[in-house]
């Protein structure tokens, strides 16, 4: 195994670990914000308040997501797999 080869196995590892966590991360920023936005607005400071919109919100991408997420690490894995022997030489 070269160093070149290795660099970019765990570049498309962290490349489909980074691609399998953005809906969730993005989904909690989104509506985190909003719940920040609504805040500023009412004077309301409740710290409690942005984290159940947000845990709601991360597992409806979770569940919304779940099927594509799983694809895309059926593929990576069988990848791997099926490359093992080119991998081990």
């Amino acid at each position: 195994m070269t160093p070149e080869f290795i660099t970019g196995f765990f570049f498309d590892a962290i490349k489909t670990a980074i691609a399998l966590a953005a809906p969730m991360l993005l989904a909690g920023l989104a509506v985190g914000l909003l719940v920040s936005i609504f805040q500023a607005a009412t004077s309301i400071n409740e710290m409690t308040l942005t984290f159940i919109p947000k845990m709601l919100a991360v597992a409806v991408a979770l569940i919304f997501f779940f099927p594509w997420m799983m694809q895309t690490m059926v593929v990576f894995t069988e990848d791997l797999f099926e490359n093992l022997m080119l991998y081990v030489r």
